[in-house]
């Protein structure tokens, strides 16, 4: 249903997304990872037909994405990640314009927007002012637009950003929901909301594809890897250099061979809760016990666990020094492209 082709997208001297390929079979549901500034939403927007590629090619349900911009557009519903809504329309009202615009008869509008309320859970809200809601809501009036017209791939960028933890379980029951019967690509920075929906991964990282497969294939190829949770109090002299909260903790840590990422998730304090990805084996494991005893941490809690989806994502994209944030960071347009005409004329290239 999605098929790129070493798709590239190149502002100057700087690529965006270099040579990206993949496909996305009919009925999939696949999550699409990658950190800040990675190229995920650039990608989202070329096969929406928003930007124009500088090379490759994207074909949508056998349609060429350039093209045959307009009637590839019509098979897909798309989230962006700031929705753009009409905050003075009431809900309801939105959802009727955006169908009529997605071409539904006029004979099934209102049949359409009853289902696309029901399933992105806002009926409750159908008559209420676009602007007056809360950002979750909002973010649901966006969900149900995608889904108004019906369309079999609904491609969502962070659709559950901004929802409260019981939103967040409707919005990801509702994706498992489709399984099989529509093809879902799902950005998020949720890796649990991946595992729990997504029969496939892909992670992108500086615009490249740097991995893809199932999430338990991925986590196979990382039993190399092991996770060592960790909470730990400074004691004694503070003004040792491993001592000094935080950043002596991360010093101590990447200081020990089989170290490969440490991230400090806690500290309040003298407490320190951190995260160590390791080498497989007790080995790595006992030189951090060694190393915390000698550097005068007491250890609370360790807990050595497999490589999880977190740790295949971190292993694959964690870099000492991160690029500025690409184009795709600024906000989003007010408005989606014009409604489909009788032609297909190309997208309108975006400048950085």
């Amino acid at each position: 249903m999605i098929d790129v082709e070493n798709l590239t997208k190149r502002y100057g001297a700087r690529d965006a997304v270099l040579n990206v390929s993949f496909s996305v079979q009919k009925g999939e549901i696949v999550g699409f990872l990658g950190p800040n500034g990675a190229g995920k939403t650039t990608t989202l927007r070329m096969i929406t037909g928003f930007l124009l590629p500088t090379a490759g090619r994207v074909r949508v349900d056998g349609l060429d994405a350039v093209a045959q911009s307009i009637r590839a557009r019509e098979r897909i519903g798309y989230m962006p990640e700031g929705v753009p809504l009409h905050p003075e329309m009431r809900v309801s009202e939105y959802l009727r314009f955006r169908a009529e615009l997605k071409g539904v008869s006029r004979r099934d509008v209102g049949k359409s927007v009853e289902r696309s309320l029901e399933l992105a859970n806002i009926k409750d809200v159908s008559e209420r002012i676009v602007g007056q809601l809360s950002k979750g809501y909002r973010q649901r009036v966006g969900l149900a637009d995608a889904l108004v017209a019906d369309p079999p791939i609904l491609i969502l960028d962070e659709p559950t950003s901004g929802l409260d933890p019981n939103q967040i379980r409707q919005v990801r029951d509702l994706i498992r929901s489709l399984a099989g019967k529509k093809t879902v690509l799902l950005s998020t920075h949720i890796l649990p909301e991946v595992e729990a929906s997504c029969g496939r991964v892909l992670i992108i990282d500086k615009g490249k594809l740097v991995g893809e497969g199932a999430p338990q294939t991925l986590r196979e190829k990382s039993k190399s890897s092991q996770t060592v949770s960790v909470v730990a109090r400074v004691s004694g002299d503070k003004d040792h250099p491993y001592r000094s909260g935080a950043g002596g903790f991360e010093a101590l840590v990447r200081s020990i061979a089989g170290v490969r990422t440490v991230r400090v998730t806690q500290m309040t304090q003298d407490v320190v809760e951190a995260s160590i990805a390791t080498d497989a084996g007790h080995e790595t494991v006992e030189r951090l016990f060694e190393a915390f005893v000698q550097a005068g941490w007491i250890l609370r809690e360790l807990h050595v666990a497999a490589a999880s989806l977190e740790d295949v994502f971190t292993s694959l994209t964690v870099s000492e020094a991160r690029p500025e944030p690409e184009p795709e960071a600024e906000s989003e347009p007010k408005s989606e492209p014009a409604a489909p005409d009788k032609q297909d004329p190309p997208p309108t290239e975006e400048k950085p």
